[in-house]
């Protein structure tokens, strides 16, 4: 347990119960300039704002979700609803604090999830691809990693006492959450048959193995600290658990072999063995029995792969619960520790909406992620919880034309004053919403998976869409360069903060700065 936090030598330190002047945060990562620059910017704001503390910190990433994802998604969400659009705001947009964020890793001017994340997690940025280590690691070589590790804000709050949640729509061992827990070489290690031999060989841990054996590994590094790991894991990606055995299928398995592990183990039991008292689930009927109260810890992989986009969740097969259902299920179930709880919540599917280039996928998930941030505003008290709503990086997907107020937001573009649809220099319409690059046009008509965008060739330029209903979840946008996947972009992303500490979420700031705003509302170490 944190008993005290002391600066000493100018090396950050923490006073445990039988763990004296303990060095948590390596000197590699305090001496980093972006450790040191971003701090310094949240020095100076504390000065400005109220000195109070949170008990508890709850952080938002929609993955992919930029400014441009924001615009549409309000104004679908308000046409949905009846109105013109243009007028709303997502739940988060009325948080009284804002601030723009850059993005980029350190060797790239548009970024992956696997930097930006750890960039937030840490409060240093890194490069594409690697998680939980600083930018002086190779990626792919297993050797660097050892030295070149960061901790993280989860992991510091681990150490305070608190309990701690992860919770994705993506695989739990994606990029985005694995950066809470993971400290990997590269962002594609999701289990050991995703890793070279040279990396096994070498020792490097797969992510999903990190992820169940966090407690050991995050004691293991400081020998006199005692932690009880993590009491929320929630999401997909049930395969990187799972031994490459049939036996082993989950009863709502969809390949004839579900698991990928080639070492033979089944991380699933390997948990259950280690937290008797904790419940796994695996579908919507297991989700619901969770007695939160009840529940020391709960440990949920919905899906093989990603969890359904929230358009095609009730076709799932099992069933299984929504972003805003997981939210409010982890809190009930951290809001048990009495010294508070530090909480992860991914919306990763926006992001994989983009890169199919549906944007009608990507705006449904980001809709549903708006509602699980209410639900969160909902079960806490503002006066002890610091909400972040950020994400990790934007895409190539704009708002464009001149159409009037109220036009459908995924429709033709139909200018003020006109009934018909605005013609393009070939004579042709043309849709408010597209993408720079991706697979293309596609005219899927009432198909709700976005990833069916993958079953085709890429198209690109333009394609007369005079009779095509572009407002159907099936409609996939027309793009100017063609590519298998659409890609990030690398503009600014937002930051939307309500509770103790919002204040410091202003201006124009890196997105390191993130985990100064969680280390100064919860005091987990000294700066």
């Amino acid at each position: 347990m944190i008993s005290k936090c002391l600066k000493m030598s100018g090396v950050i330190t923490l006073t445990l119960s039988a763990y004296s002047h303990a060095q948590i945060l390596p000197v590699s990562q305090t001496d980093s300039a972006w450790f040191t620059d971003a701090q310094a910017k949240i020095t100076s704001k504390v000065e400005q704002g109220s000195s109070a503390s949170a008990k508890n910190v709850i952080l938002f990433v929609g993955d992919g979700m930029g400014i441009s994802t924001l615009t549409a998604a309000r104004i679908l969400e308000g046409q949905l609803a009846g109105n013109n659009g243009e007028e709303g705001y997502l739940s988060f947009e009325t948080f009284p604090f804002s601030a723009l964020v850059k993005t980029y890793n350190v060797n790239a001017q548009t970024p992956d999830s696997a930097g930006t994340m750890t960039a937030m997690m840490s409060g240093l940025k890194t490069d594409v691809g690697v998680i939980g280590v600083d930018e002086n690691i190779e990626r792919g070589d297993c050797t660097t990693v050892a030295g070149n590790e960061v901790v993280t804000a989860l992991e510091l709050a681990e150490i305070s006492g608190r309990s701690t949640g992860i919770v994705s729509t993506a695989r739990i061992t994606h990029a985005t959450p694995a950066a809470t827990y993971a400290k990997s070489a590269d962002r594609d290690w999701e289990d050991n048959s995703d890793m070279p031999e040279a990396a096994i060989t070498a020792g490097c841990e797969d992510i999903a193995s990190q992820l169940i054996h966090f407690e050991s590994n995050l004691e293991a590094r400081y020998s006199a600290i005692d932690v009880d790991g993590l009491e929320v894991a929630m999401g997909g990606g049930r395969r990187h658990f799972l031994p490459k055995d049939e036996t082993a299928n989950s009863p709502d398995a969809v390949s004839a072999v579900e698991g990928d592990r080639t070492d033979g183990r089944n991380l699933v039991t390997e948990w259950q063995s280690a937290y008797p008292n904790g419940q796994y689930v695996y579908d919507q009927a297991g989700f619901d029995a969770i007695d939160a109260e009840a529940t020391e810890r709960v440990f949920g992989l919905f899906n093989e792969s990603h969890m359904q986009y929230e358009a095609d969740r009730e076709n799932d097969i099992a069933g299984e619960p929504s972003l805003s259902q997981m939210t409010a299920k982890a809190i009930d179930v951290l809001d048990n520790n009495e010294k508070g709880y530090f909480l992860m919540v991914e919306s990763g599917r926006i992001d994989h909406g983009h890169h199919a280039g549906s944007a009608y996928g990507a705006l449904t998930d980001a809709i549903e992620f708006a509602a699980a941030v209410k639900a969160a505003t909902e079960k806490t008290d503002a006066s002890e919880t610091l909400i972040l709503v950020t994400a990790d990086h934007s895409h190539v997907f704009t708002i464009a034309g001149y159409p009037k107020r109220g036009n459908p937001i995924l429709g033709k573009v139909v200018a003020v004053g006109d009934t018909e649809p605005s013609l393009a220099s070939d004579g042709m319409p043309y849709t408010t919403v597209g993408y720079a690059n991706g697979p293309g046009f596609r005219d899927l008509g009432s198909e709700t998976d976005a990833d069916a965008s993958y079953n085709e060739d890429p198209v690109a330029g333009r394609q007369d869409i005079s009779t095509v209903d572009t407002t159907t979840p099936g409609y996939h946008q027309e793009t100017v360069v063609p590519l298998s996947s659409e890609t990030h972009a690398g503009e600014d992303i937002s930051l939307h903060a309500m509770g103790p500490g919002a204040h410091l979420a202003q201006g124009v700031v890196e997105q390191s700065v993130i985990f100064h705003i969680i280390n100064n509302a919860l005091g987990l170490v000294a700066e």
